[in-house]
């Protein structure tokens, strides 16, 4: 009897279904076998030719570790570039939500390099924090600039970071009062759009104010200045990430809109020089920083990766000849552990002074010759909560940029994919699918609140401290764990210098 109805197409369902099953499995059968022989007679990879076809999964395995290690792997402390613990403070201060634990602390505070800080026996009542007082960048420039925000954005370009992303950091900037710089890939309109204050980059290659042979056009910079935004302008030596190499956007980042901002061809991998085609000692640089800052008004300064501070000694001493007004109005000294979307890993770990030996080296050096004052110290380099900041404003810095503590702010999990426009959150790509996972109303507040908090907490460390601002914090307030499990002040690893009685009077 022949099945009607349902029944009839339910067998025809099913023998169609074992019918496609079984096609899968000769495929695959025919797959597995090319593969096989493929793998076998191959001469490059010794795990292949021994073990055909299930040698890949060694790879696939490696792969997806990246991705799962974090996860199921780590512990809170183990990771780097950021461990589960810092990014969960990260995280936890961008929403807003409660940041205090119970118990007792994850982390060891007998490890080697851990910063801890000098609680004053009696701090003043009131308020269990103290808010930054403003600092005057470059007064003898038409335009100084007063801030008092001392933890701000760290240059991301506009290509770099999608469209999304830098929005959503111009809006959260706005609302927190810090500052964002744009990186070197040109002023985007999406920097503008939340009316924050920017700090202009100038990178090696000069996108956004080139001339076609890659000079700096003096019209196309000052139609940017020109923006009441745009408070100071910083040429780019280099960065910690990439020490002597310029900038690298790869093309599929580079979208046309980005090539019209910076000036470059569509579609076509972006490399910047190594370094400035006009800046090739320390008096070209002063000349460059000199024709900005009468050109445009604003205060200009410089950022750079220290292998050493000989060379600004030299800038120092030209400083001396020209004049007290010649000086750059703010240095921006970069780690070697600074972040970027691509960089040869040679240079990104084995180039360049970290941060706590080019700040402090910075820092004394400007106050032996007696530019301290003049010259404002800006650091940037894995500095992405409140201990952290507290750390390098007790060494001496003015002010802390962070670019991948902002970053995490934005929702990134730390996925390693800045460099191949895959990032799964939409924070370094720029596929519009991609992007779509980045909502700028909600990352906006994130940014704001992030800042906020670090600040915030900042301040009750200081209070702490028994200090009346951020800034005021010192070398005494701040100890060093040793390799020992001792503990010894900052001041004693890096003693402050003595002062020439010539430096002291200028």
């Amino acid at each position: 009897m022949q099945p009607t109805g349902f029944a009839h197409w339910l067998v025809v369902m099913i023998e169609t279904f074992a019918a496609l099953f079984l096609l899968l499995l000769v495929l695959l059968v025919v797959v597995i076998g090319v593969v096989w022989l493929v793998d076998r007679n191959q001469t490059s990879n010794s795990v292949l030719r021994n073990f055909p076809v299930i040698g890949h999964f060694r790879y696939w395995f490696l792969h997806l570790g990246e991705f799962f290690r974090q996860y199921l792997y780590s512990s809170d402390r183990e990771e780097l570039p950021f461990n589960r613990a810092q990014r969960t403070w990260v995280y936890r201060a961008a929403k807003n939500v409660d940041n205090t634990n119970a118990f007792g602390s994850t982390r060891d505070l007998r490890g080697e390099g851990v910063p801890f800080f000098v609680n004053a026996p009696f701090p003043a009542l009131g308020e269990k924090h103290v808010d930054p007082l403003p600092v005057t960048l470059g007064p003898y420039s038409r335009e100084p600039y007063s801030h008092a925000a001392f933890f701000n954005i760290s240059a991301m370009s506009f290509g770099a970071l999608s469209a999304p992303a830098v929005r959503a950091l111009s809006h959260g900037a706005k609302k927190a009062g810090i500052w964002m710089d744009t990186g070197e890939g040109g002023l985007a309109p999406y920097h503008l759009e939340g009316g924050c204050d920017i700090i202009f980059e100038i990178g090696t290659a000069k996108y956004g104010v080139r001339t076609p042979d890659g000079k700096l056009d003096d019209k196309k910079l000052l139609d940017i200045c020109a923006h009441p935004q745009v408070k100071m302008v910083s040429i780019k030596l280099g960065q910690g990430a990439k020490p002597g190499m310029g900038g690298l956007l790869p093309a599929a980042k580079v979208t046309p809109e980005i090539a019209a901002i910076r000036g470059i061809p569509v579609g076509e991998d972006s490399q910047s020089p190594n370094r400035h085609l006009d800046i090739g000692n320390v008096q070209e640089l002063m000349d460059s920083i000199q024709h900005i800052r009468e050109l445009t008004g604003k205060p200009v300064g410089f950022k750079a990766v220290f292998g050493g501070v000989d060379w600004i000694a030299d800038l120092c001493d030209e400083v001396s000849r020209r004049g007290i007004e010649s000086a750059p109005d703010f240095i921006i000294v970069d780690g070697s552990e600074g972040g970027t979307g691509a960089a040869p890993q040679t240079l990104m770990e084995g180039v360049g002074l970290p941060l706590h030996e080019a700040l402090p080296a910075l820092v004394d050096l400007l106050v032996v010759k007696g530019l301290r004052e003049r010259v404002k110290v800006i650091c940037s380099g894995k500095c992405i909560t409140a201990y952290d900041v507290a750390w390098a404003l007790s060494m001496g810095a003015d002010f802390v940029n962070s670019a991948r503590g902002f970053m995490l702010a934005l929702g990134c999990i730390q996925s390693l994919q800045c460099n191949r426009n895959t990032c799964p959150t939409g924070i370094t790509t720029q596929n519009p699918k991609l992007q779509r996972g980045l909502v700028v109303a909600d990352k906006r507040e994130r940014v704001a609140n992030y800042a906020t908090n670090v600040m915030h907490e900042v301040g009750i460390i200081a209070h702490s401290c028994g200090v009346d601002e951020p800034r005021q914090l010192n070398r005494n307030h701040c100890r060093i764990v040793g390799d020992d499990g001792i503990s010894v002040p900052l001041v004693k690893l890096y003693p402050y210098p003595v002062v020439p009685r010539a430096a002291t009077q200028a």
